[in-house]
């Protein structure tokens, strides 16, 4: 029955969904990005980071990265990055709006459909402050579900005007016109057509009489304008099915019954989390053939009551029929059957099936209580607190994504023994230098799974860090027995191997490393290193001229090229290059130094001088800039100066003679 309304109370309800989507998300303006395919879709994908330009769009529309195909979703990651940089809280900011703009529009679309709305401004508050939306609106790279979402709804939209009209081409078009749209921000859309049919029952009528009673009557007019929506799903299907190729798990690795299981299990378990959302996490771990065979029957009586009770009562709560299967209808993309990922389930798959569920349950309670005396009072109390606490609820699971480290940290409180969390905790932690807490996170991954490259190789990077090179060397060459094209694993087994004077072995796997991957200027950098200690000077100033050539902005090789070229007497090419590396390292203090000797050498004592103080200010302790400065203060005629520098000499390197040597001079020629 459709309930009388104004454009005012229309208006009022759209900006009570945007200020509650703000007082969730907001929060994510001062937040990270997180080391979970936020590097690969945004930071450390150089087209994206190089922000939106013509090419940039070409290749949106004709890549596969990440197993996607997505254009539009590529799109506004590159105008994100055109307008804020790389500064996540832009990218969170447009999130937000997105996922905004995504709850007013079901709201309106709903209002539209049923003309009720009250369950339908429930409906669209749900979905915008549930806390199941965390992981779609909290995290950058799922701005696919956001974008997708608000396209979704702007379908819902346009046909709910062209399917209550006469047909009409201009209304029919934008329906069509948004689908794509959709189906180019995140092809998990391909379900929309039968929502659509869905719609068609239950509010619009077009398939039964006009009292919602009868069979499934069909007119002609609802088929045939179905026919080009699902040419569209088709094809987004083909265009999935090639992104996705690699990345879709085996049958073998998964078999199909585990994977029936569960999707039984999932279907029951998201239903739950709707009413109960606790234990929410970012990754929660494929059980394989592991389920409880209880939980699996228990999950699958519940399904087949719920659908039964949804057919048989079709006519009377037709809006049951509707929701229950929109629920189960649109989750079949990623319930598991075609398993892409190593997740059993993901809180990100339930932001548009779970409409159809809040959609039962708000036109359910409406007719329950229409002959309540009190309805509207009791049903708005109940309906408030809801959102009241749902909205805390949601604000609590958005701040667990505030770092890397709180985000896998809370996972892991959630899920228990979790490979994908252990690892990329570790990186979190690795990356803010808490070397020794990373050592732990990453032995717990390998207890989990002994056999990853990546981990091995992560934890030999953080060994070695912490000074442990000999076990560092085990877990590279373990990375290596199971990924021997791991150019970096090469690399990082070279310095350690070198750490612990295996020079020539080292050499080895630099070579190694660039066969594999000839861009990799650290490679040639340590390749230079290698050279230039096994006095091969010539073939290290080749090395590192390579290294500058393919990142120009290495400043540790523009600093040792400049040390081999003033070995060979090439001062002028030395200093060049001293400068180009604090050009790009500012608080480069080795660099600083060595400028200081070449402009020594030069007769520009003065200005040698200055850059062994600035090294000094950057690291006290510096040995080498105390002793240079020394000298250069001791020839200036400065002594007590002078004494003061090589006294710290002394005290950081008490075994350096030739500082020892000029000290007692000059104390000598003090009287002391």
């Amino acid at each position: 029955m459709r309930r009388a309304y104004t454009p005012r109370i229309v208006s009022v309800l759209c900006l009570l969904l945007v200020l509650a989507t703000a007082l969730v998300f907001g929060q994510t303006i001062g937040h990270e990005f997180v080391n979970y395919d936020d590097g690969e879709y945004v930071y450390e994908n150089p087209r994206v980071a190089a922000g939106l330009s013509f090419t940039g769009t070409a290749w949106a529309f004709t890549t596969v990265h990440a197993a996607n195909w997505h254009p539009l979703t590529w799109l506004s990651h590159l105008l994100d990055v055109r307008l804020f940089g790389l500064h996540a809280g832009g990218h969170h900011l447009t999130s937000v709006l997105l996922h905004a703009a995504a709850a007013v529009f079901l709201f309106l679309a709903l209002l539209r459909l049923t003309g009720d709305p009250w369950p339908s401004a429930f409906v669209a508050a749900v979905f915008a402050v549930h806390p199941l939306r965390a992981e779609s609106v909290a995290w950058v790279s799922e701005r696919k579900d956001v974008l997708s979402g608000l396209f979704f709804m702007l379908t819902l939209w346009a046909y709910a005007g062209y399917a209550r009209r006469p047909f009409s081409w201009v209304r029919y078009l934008p329906v069509a016109a948004l689908f794509a749209l959709g189906l180019m921000s995140k092809p998990m859309l391909v379900t929309l057509p039968f929502v659509l049919l869905l719609l068609d029952y239950w509010p619009l009528r077009r398939l039964s009489p006009a009292t919602g009673g009868g069979a499934f009557a069909v007119p002609r007019r609802v088929v045939f304008e179905k026919l080009p929506l699902l040419a569209l799903t088709a094809a987004s299907c083909v265009a999935t099915y090639f992104a996705q190729g690699e990345a879709v798990a085996p049958i073998d690795l998964i078999p199909l019954s585990a994977r029936i299981a569960n999707a039984v299990v999932s279907y029951a378990a998201y239903m739950g989390q709707l009413f109960i959302p606790r234990g929410l996490a970012v990754f929660y771990p494929h059980p394989g053939s592991g389920l409880p065979i209880e939980k699996v029957v228990v999950s699958a009586v519940v399904l087949a009551v719920v659908s039964t009770l949804a057919l048989v009562w079709r006519r009377r709560y037709p809006y049951l029929f509707v929701g229950w299967f929109w629920y189960l209808g649109m989750l079949v993309p990623v319930i598991g059957l075609v398993q892409v990922g190593s997740q059993a389930m993901a809180d990100r798959y339930t932001y548009l099936p779970q409409i159809g569920l809040c959609l039962s349950v708000a036109w359910g309670g409406a007719q329950l209580t229409a002959s309540w005396r009190y309805r509207r009072l009791a049903c708005g109390a109940v309906a408030g607190i809801a959102l009241a606490v749902l909205i805390g609820l949601g604000w609590r699971q958005v701040s667990y994504w505030r770092t890397s480290e709180t985000l896998w940290t809370h996972t892991l409180a959630s899920t228990g023994r979790n490979f994908t969390a252990h690892s990329n905790l570790g990186d979190a932690l690795a990356e803010s230098g808490k070397v020794e807490a990373a050592i732990v996170q990453y032995r717990k991954a390998l207890d989990i799974r002994p056999a990853s490259a990546k981990v091995n190789y992560n934890l030999g990077n953080s060994l070695a860090r912490k000074g442990q090179v000999e076990e560092a060397v085990a877990h590279y060459r373990r990375a290596l027995e199971l990924a021997p094209d791991h150019a970096k694993a090469h690399n990082n087994l070279g310095i350690a191997l070198e750490g612990i004077g295996q020079v020539d072995a080292a050499v080895v796997h630099y070579r190694r490393a660039l066969e594999i991957n000839p861009g990799l200027a650290d490679a040639l950098y340590n390749l230079g290193n290698s050279l230039a200690r096994k006095g091969q000077v010539a073939a290290a100033i080749a090395e590192y001229r390579r290294a500058v050539e393919l990142a120009p902005d290495h400043a540790k090789a523009h600093n040792n090229l400049g040390i081999a070229l003033e070995g060979i007497g090439q001062v002028d090419a030395a200093v060049g290059h001293y400068r180009r590396a604090l050009t790009i390292k500012h608080d480069f203090a080795e660099a600083h130094n060595n400028l200081g000797i070449a402009l020594e050498r030069m007769g520009q004592a003065d200005a040698a001088v200055g850059h062994y103080r600035r090294a000094l200010e950057i690291n006290p302790d510096y040995a080498d800039a105390h002793h240079n400065l020394g000298v250069a203060l001791a020839n200036r005629g400065d002594p007590d100066a002078a004494i003061l520098h090589l006294r710290k000499v002394i005290e950081f390197r008490p075994g350096h003679a030739e500082a020892r040597r000029i000290l007692a001079l000059l104390l000598t020629q003090r009287g002391k």
